[in-house]
């Protein structure tokens, strides 16, 4: 599979984390990789006539949105499938979708769904796109119509940002003694912005961060790793690879069909 990156345009640089294209050669589908979560959203804008993906058992075969917050997914590309993939950050799709988070998080979903005729639209000005740099200009364009004016909630946001920049695992109390709100109140502007509660969102980046010591550091034992990324005990990290890999730490280290 080849994939190329794109400059986000400057509009969307707060709310796109990358954005690329995809393309499988036309004789062979990918073999099957399975993608952990990682509390983003992604879309894919398919610009051929070719189905997009299989994920789990399911054939995709025009742009999907995949909300894939605390569930890994299984994926297979479709030989000569093309697309044009955006990664969101934490906590803003939803000013893309108008939708409550929650609601849509561990789905994979038509993007005919959410956009309804105006997916077919953008599908149709990609196919006759003359190149990949002018399909992204085109899909960025798309998003700035999209994008709602509704108030930037900033609690959310301080939470987002003081969990990304914690090297520690953070409690929810911190979070609620912080923003000056109480547990539950905090929980339901989680749910409705980022799609999970505060302490699902931190179990998750708990997770992740332990997979980014993982690669970063090959020669840690997994205690080690445990130990950094802010887990109590080994039963903790074991039961959170189990979780959303499906695998134990040990087998997520040494598997190359595991994409993170």
């Amino acid at each position: 599979m080849f994939i190329q990156q794109f400059e986000v345009i400057p509009e969307l640089q707060p709310y796109v984390k990358l954005i690329c294209t995809m393309d499988c050669e036309a004789d062979v589908d990918t073999n099957h990789i399975r993608v952990l979560p990682d509390t983003c959203v992604e879309l894919f804008v398919n610009y051929t006539d070719t189905a997009v993906a299989i994920i789990g058992n399911e054939l995709y075969n025009r742009s999907i949105v995949t909300f894939r917050m605390s569930r890994h997914s299984d994926v297979q590309m479709r030989k000569g499938a093309g697309c044009v993939a955006i990664c969101f950050y934490p906590g803003v799709a939803y000013r893309f979708f108008h939708l409550p988070m929650h609601i849509l998080a561990d789905r994979t979903l038509a993007l005919s769904d959410l956009w309804h005729g105006m997916a077919a639209e953008i599908e149709n000005k990609l196919a006759d796109a003359c190149n990949h740099k002018a399909r992204t200009c085109i899909v960025q364009q798309y998003l700035l119509r999209q994008l709602t004016q509704n108030e930037y909630d900033q609690q959310v946001a301080y939470c987002l940002e003081r969990i990304q920049r914690s090297a520690e695992h953070m409690p929810v109390k911190q979070l609620t003694n912080d923003t000056s709100l109480s547990q539950r109140h905090l929980s339901r502007k989680f749910q409705q912005i980022v799609g999970l509660s505060p302490k699902e969102y931190l179990r998750v980046c708990r997770f992740i961060r332990s997979l980014n010591h993982l690669k970063k550091y090959p020669l840690l034992s997994l205690t080690e790793v445990a130990y950094e990324s802010g887990y109590y005990d080994q039963a903790h990290f074991n039961r959170d690879y189990k979780a959303f890999t499906g695998h134990t730490p040990g087998q997520v280290a040494l598997a190359t069909n595991i994409l993170y």
